[in-house]
């Protein structure tokens, strides 16, 4: 038994060990997201969907038919966004999974995480502004 000690330590100190997934940087997440609509969900249901534009522009929606435009833009290695009606950055780390993409986002209060659920061929639904009667 003495022996399979230094023999196991040596095959761990030489092993290759599992990478952390990096964090996607500005140029890979636009490349990999520009023009297309993406569907996230979180613990296994639906959670929202964004449209990638040119120039960085972006198009969210809860599914529920209500469209917040935005922006989003790189800083200290986190992609944040910024929308019309919340223009205090809404940061995330994404990185690339085996089924698309993952997506993280801290704050002091809890953590959320979001992965691309799939691609959408559809069109993203945007409701008109609320009308009365």
């Amino acid at each position: 038994m003495m022996r399979l000690v230094p023999i196991l330590a040596a095959a761990l100190a030489t092993a290759t060990p599992l990478a952390a997934e990096t964090p996607m940087g500005a140029e890979a997440f636009d490349a990999y997201t520009r023009g297309k609509t993406l569907f996230y969900g979180s613990g296994g249901q639906a959670y929202g969907v964004e449209r990638y534009l040119d120039n960085r522009r972006v198009v969210w929606s809860f599914l529920d038919g209500k469209c917040k435009y935005g922006l989003w833009y790189e800083a200290e290695g986190e992609i944040c966004f910024v929308y019309e009606d919340r223009p205090d950055p809404q940061c995330w780390t994404f990185t690339k999974g085996p089924d698309g993409l993952i997506a993280q986002f801290e704050t002091e209060t809890r953590v959320t995480r979001l992965y691309e659920a799939r691609e959408g061929t559809d069109e993203m639904i945007c409701h008109g502004p609320d009308t009365g009667v």
